[in-house]
């Protein structure tokens, strides 16, 4: 067992690579290895042998198994030193640009119109997309049989059996905004309008109404 050690642990300390010391672990230790070969005879032996023996053959693999691990992490930091010596990053670099988002052509054209409308004295006025019954229609004189009215055209926002609160509806139109910006400012006022609308979708086929949002515009001077 001592020239075992002695053997191994020299060539455990002589290993240059991951690969010779791989080649050492299956020579010593591995299934076929020369310290399982010996553990395998402990059946052989008497009792006291293998009282005297399992202790010391457990306690060699343990060190070669020891042996070997140091050996591999000593050879795992030399690689490191060896790449962090080859390999260099000049930090200092400008990094790669980063790719950037455009507006959408409907934004930028909002985004025109409305820059000429300001240098003409108009302001921006918003309004709730979600809006009333009467701001959306009633105020604007659109009376209750016209066919803007028709559920085939508006989208009703729901009502649960016996809620007496007004209709809401998704506006068909910002016109809307022009009633409450007259209810909160009075008149006469410049004012434009711009926002997302909402009709239903529907094409020459058969297919289901949906609510899209479109784009709307009013430009009023009252």
């Amino acid at each position: 067992m001592d020239d075992l050690k002695a053997k191994y642990l020299t060539q455990i300390a002589d290993a240059g690579d991951e690969a010779a010391l791989e080649a050492i672990r299956l020579a010593a230790v591995g299934k076929k290895g020369e310290v399982s070969l010996k553990m395998r005879e402990l059946g052989k032996m008497s009792p006291e042998e293998r009282q005297v023996a399992g202790p010391a053959l457990n306690a060699l693999k343990d060190e070669i198994n020891s042996a070997l691990s140091a050996k591999k992490s000593a050879l795992a930091d030399k690689a490191l030193d060896e790449r962090l010596r080859s390999e260099w990053l000049d930090v200092t670099l400008p990094s790669r640009p980063a790719r950037h988002g455009t507006l959408h052509p409907v934004n930028q054209v909002t985004e025109e119109v409305t820059a000429i409308f300001a240098e003409m004295g108009f302001s921006v006025a918003e309004g709730p997309r979600v809006e009333t019954d009467w701001h959306n229609f009633d105020a604007l004189n659109i009376p209750g049989h016209h066919p803007a009215r028709a559920e085939m055209d508006t989208f009703y926002m729901h009502r649960a059996p016996g809620d007496t609160r007004p209709a809401h509806v998704l506006r068909t139109h910002t016109s809307p905004v022009q009633i409450r910006s007259m209810e909160a400012q009075g008149a006469p006022l410049r004012i434009i309008c711009p926002g997302g609308v909402y009709r239903a979708s529907r094409g020459w086929r058969s297919t289901p109404i949906s609510p899209w949002p479109t784009s709307s515009g009013c430009w009023k001077s009252s």
